[in-house]
């Protein structure tokens, strides 16, 4: 194939344009420039949600992760409610203060100890159907 470097010699860009036969030049800029501009219509068909924001997270301080307890698991916290003195027994029946070893939630998983009262910010259905709940703490014993 003949070279037509005869034909443009005197010319000082071989009818290339500036830079165009040099390295990467003539491509619009590199990487995402003119994307809106030039390079709009490309960003549209193949990248729609390059610009701009998506989703949302909730502010950290608004934020709370209750934390939860079984029903089931009444028994197992006998120990860390007498540490806390936030239990009072009378014979069988069983009254305890879940708020005051850090307890927000009662859930109604597995079964019930007999004869419990329990005193808790919020509790399920089913816990509720469980386990009698209480809407004041248990006085102080």
């Amino acid at each position: 194939m003949p070279s037509r470097t005869r034909k443009f010699r005197g010319l000082r860009t071989h009818g290339r344009g500036i830079k165009a036969g040099r390295g990467a030049g003539k491509q619009g800029g590199r990487g995402n420039a003119g994307l809106h501009k030039y390079k709009f219509k490309s960003m549209l068909i193949y990248a729609p949600d390059h610009f701009g924001r998506h989703g949302f997270k909730r502010p950290p301080e608004i934020l709370s992760e209750p934390r939860t307890a079984n029903v089931g698991d009444l028994s197992a916290l006998v120990p860390y409610l007498e540490a806390a003195r936030a239990i009072r027994r009378e014979g069988e029946r069983v009254e305890a203060d879940l708020a005051k070893i850090g307890v927000d939630r009662l859930l109604g998983k597995g079964d019930a100890p007999a004869g419990w009262k329990v005193f808790v910010a919020h509790a399920t259905r089913h816990a509720r159907e469980k386990v009698e709940v209480l809407d004041a703490p248990p006085a102080p014993a």
